[in-house]
């Protein structure tokens, strides 16, 4: 199917909105809705990849419009490709680390399950956040104290969901699911410290033979 009529095409319009609306039912209802989302494949790759620019498009929101008393930046200083790094990266190594050790834990989920349940499971972040963004600017600092709780909330709701949706993904109970995103911690520090091994081995190589293409040039002439 050629690009243009895939994006003329209604049904699959259709579908997607579905499964991003359906984003709304797996919070307020995180058991019925994870299990649904992928054993009734109810979510999508597309309507979580949505939920995860949405996210990163939040932070940027609040980065330039969150009222100056609560959020001080210096415009100076910010790099906004390390902005989408600092949720980005982190995403994607837990959820290759939830998956490797969800295996060893006779985990049901594939890496595509994982992907779309953490997406999802961030969605209270996008609405919170962004609700929050000009309460920002009307509020007074004394006011400040609702501000800083719905902000929490919105973090724990989102933490409580992701608990929700490896009990579902996996079939664990809570103890096991709980043990798996400890694990999952671990495996993220792991996998962050062999990144950083393989990079600096690569950097240290580059540098070496770099050092004998300058020794060569400089002997030649």
């Amino acid at each position: 199917m050629k690009i243009k009529e895939k994006l003329c095409d209604k049904e699959a319009w259709n579908r997607y909105f579905a499964s991003l609306r359906y984003s709304l039912h797996c919070i307020v209802r995180p058991f019925d809705g994870f299990w649904d989302l992928t054993h009734e494949k109810r979510g999508s790759m597309a309507a979580a990849n949505t939920i995860i620019a949405l996210v990163l498009l939040t932070n940027l929101i609040k980065l330039g419009a969150t009222g100056f008393i609560f959020y001080q930046v210096n415009w100076d200083t910010v790099n906004l490709v390390l902005e989408i790094a600092t949720f980005l990266v982190p995403f994607i190594v837990y959820v290759v680390a939830n998956w490797c050790l969800t295996t060893l834990f006779d985990g049901k989920g594939t890496l595509r399950d994982i992907w779309i349940g953490t997406a999802y499971a961030m969605t209270p972040y996008v609405i919170i956040q962004l609700l929050l963004v000009p309460l920002s600017n009307v509020v007074t600092i004394e006011e400040g104290a609702f501000y800083g709780v719905f902000g929490a909330f919105s973090f724990v709701w989102c933490g409580m969901l992701i608990v929700a949706s490896v009990m579902m993904i996996h079939d664990f109970l809570l103890g096991k699911a709980l043990a798996s995103l400890l694990f999952s911690g671990v495996g993220m520090l792991i996998i962050v410290f062999l990144l950083v091994l393989f990079f600096s081995l690569i950097s240290d190589g580059f540098a070496y033979f770099y050092s004998i293409y300058k020794e060569t040039v400089f002997r030649m002439y």
